[in-house]
């Protein structure tokens, strides 16, 4: 049997609470997806794999349902610890070819800076697959270009979450995942 996704959503969230825990729980609540069963799976977006909306991919699942995610996570009771997670997200030109996405988290790093990282390292994996050559030291927009001038990557892009610890005595969580649909 071959379980390969045929959708794919982005969600994020962040939770604030006195337990580790329920930080998590407020930030799956607030990403909409605290009512599945949550599996951690690696970083392939399979081919012919089309994105939805967010609204439209909750939908179609049913509270308690196993769904599998690529999940990014950040936690810190640190007071004033700004934290991000962030998804990455490459997708090749041809939709018979299987893209990359990729989950980061960082801990003081703007939330920008974490979502082009999350972008780059996707769209790295995907251009390595394909065979385009790029300088690993050369910044990112120096990469964008080299991978649209090949034309085989068509498009790239980021889903962050990102919060600060507002007060002693409590734990903030992001969360920034890709939901797959079967």
């Amino acid at each position: 049997m071959s379980i390969v996704p045929k959708k794919v959503f982005f969600v994020t969230g962040k939770g604030y609470h006195k337990s580790k825990l329920s930080a998590f729980e407020e930030a799956l609540r607030d990403a909409g997806i605290e009512r599945f069963n949550l599996v951690s799976v690696s970083s392939i977006l399979p081919p012919y794999c089309i994105e939805i909306e967010k609204e439209n991919g909750l939908k179609q699942l049913r509270s308690g349902q196993i769904v599998f995610t690529v999940l990014a996570r950040a936690s810190s009771n640190e007071f004033n610890r700004l934290i991000c997670a962030s998804i990455g997200v490459a997708k090749p030109a041809d939709k018979g070819q299987y893209g990359y996405l990729s989950e980061h988290h960082t801990y003081g790093v703007k939330p920008e800076k974490a979502g082009d990282t999350a972008e780059d390292l996707a769209a790295e994996m995907l251009a390595t697959t394909l065979g385009i050559s790029f300088s690993p030291e050369a910044d990112y927009d120096e990469k964008k270009e080299i991978f649209k001038m090949e034309g085989r990557i068509v498009e790239t892009k980021n889903f962050t979450s990102s919060a600060t610890v507002r007060d002693e005595d409590e734990w903030a969580t992001v969360v920034a995942a890709a939901v797959f649909i079967l």
